[in-house]
């Protein structure tokens, strides 16, 4: 059986996307079919059919969603779907000069998915622009553990 993953991609310049295309390139080597849907448009029936999910979000403003993911983060809280079925990862961009709102557009999808029942696998990823490491880059170095967590958990459910 194939393994599959949607990563969900919120962004306002583009960084979040090529993170996610680096991202999904490095699960393709690993032997994961990672699919990747900007959040452009999408609503919460994007995660009707259960599985596994990978956020990845910048942040923007006062520690929201892009504008991008806005219809989706809204939907999801009205109408407050069963995600029982669903596992996720949370890859988040931001900036530590932004420290009351660092990393707050990923942390709310955090959040929010907890709230609605997802279970998350391992730790977010907290990506600092101000670091000046490229975030594709740490994302690539991040998600081998991350995989590593995923099957262990999927393991376990089976």
């Amino acid at each position: 059986m194939e393994e599959r993953l949607t990563i969900l991609v919120g962004t306002m310049t583009g960084t979040a996307q090529l993170v996610a295309e680096e991202v999904a390139d490095a699960l393709k080597a690993q032997g994961v079919a990672a699919d990747i849907q900007v959040m452009d448009g999408l609503t919460a029936a994007v995660f009707a059919p259960g599985g596994a999910f990978l956020i990845c979000s910048s942040t923007y403003g006062q520690g929201d969603v892009p504008d991008n993911a806005q219809r989706l983060f809204a939907d999801l809280e009205q109408k407050k779907p069963d995600l029982s079925r669903i596992v996720y990862g949370v890859i988040a961009l931001g900036d530590r000069t932004y420290a009351q709102t660092f990393c707050f557009g990923g942390k709310r999808f955090d959040a929010l998915l907890q709230s609605l029942g997802a279970r998350r696998i391992g730790e977010i990823m907290l990506h600092d622009a101000s670091a000046g490491t490229i975030p594709e880059e740490v994302a690539v170095e991040w998600i081998g553990p991350w995989l590593d967590q995923f099957r262990e958990a999927r393991d376990e459910a089976a």
